[in-house]
């Protein structure tokens, strides 16, 4: 019985320290996922004075990333989403967009974050445009780095004026 008993406590520390591990793998990927969607809007705010080069290296280049941006539109595949980037960039809109409230959902090799995009941009006719938008990111793991695959934004009047 005894050694019955040390056989299931063995077990029992065993599966205890293996949900350990996962929670601390979880933690980590999250701080991971975290990491990559700061990069994501620092790429998004670099667009926004013309530099494209950042979201280049954040977005995944395969043929299945999508984007639906503010301006309206989907994009499917890497040549399209990065040619939209360009266009944007084009734009110099200017300002700055923040992420707030989010919540990020972290899988083996999907990450799923929801947030608000707020701040402020400068419209076609110079004026300033408050910015405040629902976001949608998708991130996937390629090469043991977390890449964007998707961005879904509510539409913003002022870029199809």
């Amino acid at each position: 019985m005894k050694k019955h008993i040390i056989h299931i406590t063995s077990i029992l520390l065993f599966i205890l320290s293996q949900a350990a591990t996962g929670s601390s793998f979880a933690s980590n990927e999250t701080q991971a996922v975290k990491a990559a969607v700061d990069n994501f809007y620092l790429a998004l705010n670099s667009m926004f004075i013309g530099d494209v080069q950042p979201m280049e290296q954040i977005w995944s280049h395969k043929d299945d990333v999508t984007y639906m941006g503010p301006a309206g539109g989907l994009h499917v595949g890497w040549q399209q989403v990065l040619a939209d980037w360009e266009q944007q960039a084009k734009l110099k809109l200017g300002g700055k967009v923040e992420p707030k409230d989010m919540q990020i959902t972290v899988g083996r090799d999907l990450a799923i974050i929801s947030n608000y995009e707020v701040g402020e941009n400068t419209g076609p006719d110079g004026k300033i445009e408050d910015v405040t938008i629902r976001a949608t990111n998708l991130f996937r793991m390629e090469d043991g780095a977390w890449k964007m695959i998707g961005h879904h934004t509510d539409l913003l009047p002022f870029l199809n004026e």
